[in-house]
């Protein structure tokens, strides 16, 4: 089977399994009660069950053993994965997994701020340890900068363990996370691609289609959550697929994409725990603070406030085709940006009326 058609096959059997899977997992949330109340900070009206993150790492579990048992995990060169990659690729697959459970348990029994942080640090180390590392970092003025071990961890840690909690902490309208985890993940796939990182970009073509596929049940008006399983497992999976597939390439601009791609996240919550700070609160304390309740003060709808976003990620990741250097990448930038200023300037007239 060609290489390409294994992406092609763990995208559409992920979206299918999360189309499957996903009412199932509604009727057990409310037969069970596991439903999130609204009130306070939260923009629904109505109990929603929250589990719907076990349905999209179940897709994404079974497209990528799908892919395995068949064959479809290559290196660049077409052979099967030697066993550096092989310990990457099962660092980023049970380290997601690990991820999920410490959301799940958070989703059903509640945990603490910071014994979620512990337990997430130690499962980055843990990745880091079989591969899951940021070897180099691109610094200006001094261009692709090797990392010692004793820089290396720490800054695995701080990539890994934030690219989770920033996609927890966009996940407050409905298919926010989703679709920008959706479109973050296309990117990587197609950017994965032409970096040749195949094993990589299967990884990614997975969660493209488990995220995408529960935006059926989750766009709004939305019938079911993610929670914080679902948005743990696919923000740590992105970034460690950032990581050995991009980062691992060894050029300025690949180790520059995955910071780009992930911008929206990453940006929002930087703001957020600055203003935070600056403030005097507790960068742990959720407040209504984000770009997604600033527009909806502003007067949008809550449909066009998602939208918008996804416009935004949408645009950060046409500049990431543009800069890895693919022939068309220019293009998609231009497209993306005329589309972004078509919505900017929507909200614009949204926010005068």
């Amino acid at each position: 089977m060609h290489s390409q058609l294994y992406h092609l096959l763990a995208f559409v059997i992920s979206a299918i399994v999360v189309l499957l899977v996903t009412p199932i997992v509604k009727r057990i949330g409310l037969k069970s009660g596991r439903v999130d109340l609204p009130g306070g900070r939260k923009v629904h009206s109505q109990p929603m069950v929250r589990l719907g993150g076990v349905s999209i790492f179940v897709g994404t579990l079974v497209a990528l053993l799908i892919v395995w048992g068949t064959g479809g995990f290559i290196d660049s060169t077409g052979q099967p994965l030697g066993p550096t990659h092989e310990y990457e690729i099962w660092g980023v697959t049970i380290g997601g997994l690990a991820f999920f459970l410490i959301g799940l348990m958070d989703d059903l029994f509640g945990l603490s701020a910071l014994s979620r942080l512990f337990m997430q640090a130690v499962v980055a180390a843990l990745a880091w340890h079989v591969g899951v590392s940021i070897d180099f970092l691109t610094i200006p003025a001094m261009g692709l900068v090797s990392l010692p071990i004793w820089v290396s961890l720490p800054v695995t840690i701080v990539w890994l363990v934030g690219m989770a909690n920033a996609i927890n902490w966009i996940d407050g309208l409905d298919g926010l996370a989703a679709g920008v985890s959706g479109i973050a993940a296309v990117i990587m796939l197609i950017v994965s691609l032409f970096m040749n990182q195949p094993a990589a970009a299967l990884i990614a073509a997975a969660v493209a289609g488990g995220a995408l596929g529960f935006l059926r049940y989750n766009f709004n008006p939305a019938q079911i959550f993610m929670g914080d399983g679902g948005a743990y497992f696919m923000g740590f999976t992105l970034a460690g697929v950032g990581v050995i597939g991009l980062v691992k390439s060894v050029t300025t601009a690949a180790v520059f994409l995955p910071y780009l791609i992930l911008a929206v996240p990453i940006l929002d919550m930087s703001a957020v725990i600055f203003d935070r700070l600056r403030c005097g609160s507790s960068p742990f304390v959720a407040d209504k603070r984000h770009l997604h309740h600033r527009l909806l003060n502003a007067g949008l709808s809550h449909r066009f406030t998602v939208l918008f976003i996804y416009t935004l990620t949408l645009w950060v990741g046409s500049l990431a085709l543009a800069f890895s250097g693919m022939p068309s990448g220019g293009a998609y930038a231009v497209g993306a940006t005329v589309l972004l200023s078509y919505t900017g300037w929507k909200v614009r007239q949204l926010s005068r009326q």
